[in-house]
């Protein structure tokens, strides 16, 4: 599944921080949260005598690789582990009841931009090994699992096991020289579209300039931003500042030179359509088309996304799934070496073998597994560059009117910073209203 599905579902999950805040906090949490912090603090976590752990994960193939990690977990541990299928995108609403009654799972897969409503609700544990994992694991990946308590402090609850981004998809038979800056883009985008007809038309770039998922990469790549302290500080909105501004100046540079189409003519089929069909250079976008188009048969490669004007590499989104340790879990000692068992450097790799999912620990960068597949590594050097899609509950109210803005700048040619101005004052009064 992909990871950017999880924007649609974050209304509901905004709706529950409420209601989860409210939650009565488990007997006995604050005292095994000391003892697992005390024992993480000298590395000596052991599983609680007697210890049997459920563990929340998709199906498919990553149901498959949960099993696995199962079935290690209690070779080493001697610890038994259920595997029960829930969505990492369901994970967040389902604890939210199963979690008091005590018919949570200890360990469970969720979407990074769910972990506000988890916090918020007191559903899950601290990563008490948060300072090693700030070492050796993307740091969009760490940023996008840590949240600011209700005591104002920035901590990981994470414990990363993938990473989602997008990148250039570019097709072989027409590309000759990868580009590595967008001059080089437009300049082989327009020499292959020339000549191009109605009945046989080709397009140098597609992409979905409406879509703020995409649109994000520019805007952030110019120095604009969502929100302040890297996207925890709401009272700060800079989606319209100089840099969010010179992105609506690309967007509609890319649509007069290269896709002069409706925004409402360039979804996502449409896109593939035209890929698949050899008519089409370059495509943004992520993992999710890669066996799309190897199905078509077509010659492609991937690539980081080419350098902006200023030289800076634009900075993608990116989504992490992670597991996380239920506070309500008996066994908390066990779930949370279940936790970091799951997300180590081993099993990473196991994962990606099994899933294909792209791995957040650095040092898998150089594992010569990842490095042949020339797919992987593409995404992982992009993803190196790329930001958490932020995980504050006040984000659903961003998505809304940056599509509004990026879709008047394309279609209309407004100008970049009159619709971002508008976006403004959109985003500012609905963050005002879910405060009331």
């Amino acid at each position: 599944m992909k990871l950017k599905k999880t924007m649609g579902i974050m209304a509901s999950s905004i709706l529950l921080v409420g209601l989860l805040a409210g939650c009565t906090q488990p007997k006995g949490k604050e005292k095994a949260s000391k003892e697992v912090e005390e024992n993480a603090e000298v590395k000596e976590i052991k599983p609680e005598e007697g210890a049997s752990l459920i563990l929340w994960d998709n199906g498919g193939a990553e149901a498959e690789w949960a099993n696995y990690v199962a079935e290690e977990f209690e070779k080493k541990y001697n610890v038994p582990v259920e595997v029960q299928e829930v969505s990492h995108t369901d994970a967040a609403g389902k604890l939210e009841t199963d979690g008091p009654a005590g018919l949570g799972a200890d360990v469970f897969n969720a979407a990074h931009d769910h972990l506000g409503t988890l916090v918020s609700g007191g559903l899950v544990y601290d990563n008490y090994f948060a300072e090693d994992y700030k070492k050796d694991y993307m740091d969009a990946a760490v940023k996008g699992t840590s949240f600011i308590d209700k005591d104002g402090e920035l901590k990981m609850y994470g414990f990363p096991i993938a990473i989602e981004t997008y990148a250039l998809y570019y097709n072989k038979d027409i590309v000759k020289k990868v580009p590595e800056t967008w001059d080089e883009l437009f300049e082989q985008g327009k020499q292959f579209q020339e000549g191009s007809t109605k009945k046989d038309r080709k397009y140098g770039l597609m992409m979905e300039p409406g879509n703020f998922y995409y649109t994000y990469a520019f805007m952030a790549g110019y120095g604009g931003y969502i929100f302040g302290n890297d996207n925890t500080n709401p009272e700060e909105i800079g989606i319209n500042t100089e840099g969010a501004i010179k992105s609506g100046e690309l967007m509609k540079k890319i649509h007069s030179d290269l896709l002069p189409l409706k925004k409402e003519d360039i979804t996502g089929d449409v896109i593939s359509s035209f890929f698949n069909e050899n008519k089409l250079a370059f495509r943004i976008s992520g993992p999710w088309d890669v066996k799309n188009h190897k199905d078509a048969g077509i010659n492609f490669g991937i690539a980081p996304l080419p350098k902006m004007d200023n030289g800076e590499t634009p900075k993608s989104f990116s989504g992490i799934k992670a597991y996380y340790v239920n506070s309500y879990s008996k066994y908390p000692e066990a779930a949370t070496l279940l936790a970091q068992f799951a997300s180590s450097e081993e099993m990473l790799l196991k994962r990606y073998e099994m899933t294909g999912q792209l791995p957040p620990k650095n040092s898998l960068l150089e594992n010569d597994t990842i490095k042949q597949d020339e797919v992987a590594m593409a995404f992982l050097e992009q993803a190196q560059n790329a930001v958490p899609m932020p995980n504050i509950p006040e984000m659903q109210a961003v998505w809304g009117p940056m599509e509004t803005a990026y879709t008047a700048i394309w279609n209309d040619g407004m100008d970049p910073k009159k619709a971002l101005d508008a976006a403004y004052e959109q985003i500012e009064d609905a963050i005002s209203t879910q405060k009331k």
